[in-house]
């Protein structure tokens, strides 16, 4: 396993404890002309694996104004089988390129054999996951020279064969590997929901101490085959009511910290995006008001 020492020798960036947002191609030109106050942009790593083009000429000149953290949907952290080396030179190549002050990947699966599925799948909670995600997760950041956070998931299903509480799974990974955490509040309230326990709870008992970055998202409605209420994280929505509670709850225990609004499939105008990041700003400097009367108080 990757020593604490060696983590903590990777370039390691800071993103600001501020609000961020995911950086889509029709707002580049918005983004340029406006220069909004927004603390960092969150780009997928997939969509910039190319080696040039327009996408490439308009990130580097956002970036040379803003924070950047990286989010990768390709590596199959959690799949059982050798992480992919052609898609993790790539990776590395564009980490060097952009020196982001943060990269982050899913507890997911989404390879067998020589197939690429367009989904993240759960994995079971047990002791040879552990292993294989940690063997994993070292690589990663052995190969890129820069820590990895760790996205909780969002779940439609569960393993018989787990035999650990997907907290204590995260808690383990971060403790072995030095890797961080992302924590996903959108994807704790939907998996709740989806499985019957109590969001408040998980968010109690996560590893608060391993938290690098936030995510908030809106999520659709559905039904599972016995007419239960099913959720999926959907990104095609403004971050529901209950969400942004949650992540009140949340920055309680995790203090300010960069928060992303994810919005990725019916993208709205800027404008709409700029209202959900003005939200989580709000919330953030209420924690640190909060945080500052109490340390005057004692």
């Amino acid at each position: 396993m990757t020593s604490s020492a060696s983590v903590a020798a990777f370039g390691l960036g800071v993103l600001p404890a501020r609000s961020g947002l995911g950086l889509k191609p029709r707002h580049y030109r918005d983004i340029l002309e406006t220069s909004p106050p927004v603390g960092f942009f969150e780009v997928h790593a997939e969509n910039y694996m190319g080696d040039g083009g327009p996408p490439h000429r308009y990130l580097e000149r956002i970036r040379a104004h803003y924070p950047l953290s990286v989010h990768g949907v390709g590596l199959s952290i959690g799949g059982d089988q050798p992480l992919d080396k052609t898609h993790l030179a790539r990776l590395r190549r564009l980490i060097e390129r952009y020196e982001p002050e943060s990269f982050s990947e899913h507890l997911a699966w989404s390879t067998h054999d020589n197939l690429y599925l367009n989904d993240l799948l759960p994995v079971p909670y047990d002791g040879p996951t552990l292993r294989r995600v940690c063997e994993h997760i070292d690589e990663v950041q052995e190969t890129l020279g820069q820590r990895l956070l760790l996205e909780n998931p969002s779940t439609y299903i569960a393993f018989e064969q787990s035999d650990m509480a997907e907290v204590d799974f995260l808690s383990e990974v971060a403790g072995r590997t030095g890797c961080g955490l992302l924590l996903d509040v959108n994807n704790v309230f939907v998996s709740a929901t989806n499985h019957a326990y109590d969001a408040g709870a998980y968010l109690d008992a996560f590893p608060v101490e391993h938290v690098g970055e936030i995510h908030l998202a809106g999520f659709a409605e559905d039904q599972d085959d016995a007419g239960g209420r099913l959720l999926i994280d959907a990104h095609g929505t403004p971050v529901a009511d209950i969400v942004w509670t949650l992540f009140e709850q949340a920055l309680k225990r995790t203090g300010p910290v960069p928060t992303l609004i994810e919005w990725d499939n019916d993208v709205p105008a800027f404008p709409v995006l700029m209202k959900e990041a003005r939200k989580a700003d709000r919330a953030l400097s209420n924690e640190r008001c909060r945080r500052q009367a109490m340390f005057a108080t004692a």
